[in-house]
């Protein structure tokens, strides 16, 4: 297979885009609507012609489309880093659209240098304008956390500065900071009845009974039968000493133990988070299913790959079930990430945060906004501040897009009152 694949732009393809944007976005993601207020459509305007980084949160799939429509609003087009296996969904149908709307592939976990000089240049240029996700690919579902931020691509913008100015001399690139936050439409009490219907489904499948408990105390008894069937099904010893979490967290390392010790991965560091590991994981598969050209990478039969793949999944799966995360704040969103969770190991479907099927309730995208600022601000004025000057810039981004998320809490009603998980 093509290792890399470069961005293009079909302008009739475009135009079509940008008219069924609203129908594509609700078919392909359930969502509705994409909120952005009045004030900040005219800032995007005054940016039409600007060299430009877009920086938002990343853990769907939902926001590579949302950006192409804030492009729009722009007046301008941005280009896209996207996931190389991306390119071959569908049987390769969506890399075609893709890539002919401006995205372009990278390899995660490698040094891709196609990837890297074609983002370099893309932002260089007079008017340039990239999107940035500096999560890196979804790795946790959840619209509530932001996840490391992954330094590289930060450092792209400093790379395409020095580009522009030898051109320019006077050229800068304005940073656009941004949170997208996703909100279930409905009343509370319809969201919750789907809820619990779909919980009932998942507790007949399963055998399991919902007793007296509230919907709240039902995830967690349901979680709780899913880590205990895990225990079991691969051999980690019960703590009934360790909390829920924890527990959890011995699921989720297990599993991708399991899986560097089967393909026997170089480099695998057993200590550190799952996230990292799960990463580069992934980022194994997908050099390996594209047949990318490097003779450290191990030998697999398809089945293996499958088998792996399979089992990434379900170690994500066991990211988003967090007891914390959704007793401290019983949202319809966290609930809907946690079913999300439990129908992708229960069922086998492909999670939604991965590409899977769109949400099974609309939802509307409520995008916020930092005040733009100029990336010469950080800019290092010698090899020795290089570091520094990425730490700096990588601490505003991510203070800002905190900051965003904070705000967005208040966009939405927890169904129960935080930590009520009512009886027996």
């Amino acid at each position: 297979m093509q290792p890399f694949i470069a961005p293009g732009f079909n302008l009739p393809l475009a135009w079509t885009a940008d008219l069924l944007f609203p129908v594509l976005i609700k078919a392909v993601q359930n969502i509705d609507d994409v909120e952005i207020r009045p004030e900040d459509k005219e800032m995007l305007r005054t940016l039409r012609n600007e060299r430009l980084i877009f920086f938002t949160n990343h853990p769907t799939t939902a926001e590579p489309p949302i950006a192409y429509y804030i492009g729009n609003l722009m007046g301008s087009r941005f280009r896209y880093m996207a996931s190389r296996q991306v390119f071959d969904w569908t049987f390769g149908l969506t890399g075609k659209i893709i890539s002919n709307l401006g995205a372009f592939s990278v390899i995660a976990g490698i040094s891709d240098r196609d990837s890297l000089k074609t983002a370099r240049s893309s932002l260089a240029q007079a008017g340039g304008k990239l999107v940035l996700f500096p999560e890196g690919e979804p790795t946790s579902g959840e619209n509530d956390s932001l996840m490391p931020f992954q330094p590289g691509l930060a450092q792209l913008g400093f790379w395409a500065l020095e580009d522009a100015r030898k051109v320019d001399p006077a050229a800068d690139i304005v940073v656009l900071p941004g949170f997208i936050k996703y909100i279930y439409k409905g009343t509370p009490s319809q969201l919750q009845e789907h809820l619990e219907e779909s919980m009932a489904a998942l507790e007949k499948k399963l055998g399991v009974d919902p007793g007296g408990r509230n919907l709240l105390r039902r995830f967690l008894h349901f979680g709780k039968v899913l880590l205990e069937r895990a225990e079991q099904q691969y051999g980690v010893e019960v703590s009934p000493d360790k909390d829920f979490d924890y527990r959890i967290g011995r699921i989720r390392h297990t599993i991708l133990d399991n899986i560097a010790d089967r393909f026997n991965v170089k480099n695998f560091d057993r200590k550190a988070d799952a996230i990292g590991k799960l990463r580069q994981l992934f980022a194994l598969m997908e050099m390996i299913s594209i047949g990318y050209p490097d003779p450290n990478l191990p030998k697999v039969t398809p089945e293996d790959l499958e088998w792996a793949h399979g089992e990434c999944v379900k170690a994500f799966d066991f990211i988003v079930i967090k007891k914390d995360y959704l007793v401290s704040n019983p949202t319809p969103e966290r609930f809907y990430e946690w079913l999300a969770r439990f129908e992708s190991y229960v069922y086998g479907k492909k999670p939604r945060a991965l590409g899977g099927e769109p949400s099974p309730r609309a939802r509307k995208a409520v995008v916020k906004f930092a005040k733009p600022f100029r990336l010469s601000e950080f800019a290092p004025k010698d090899k020795k501040a290089k570091k520094s000057a990425l730490d700096e810039l990588l601490k505003k981004l991510r203070r800002e897009m905190q900051e965003m998320l904070d705000e967005s809490q208040s966009l939405t009603r927890p169904l129960f009152k935080p930590g009520d998980i009512g009886g027996e």
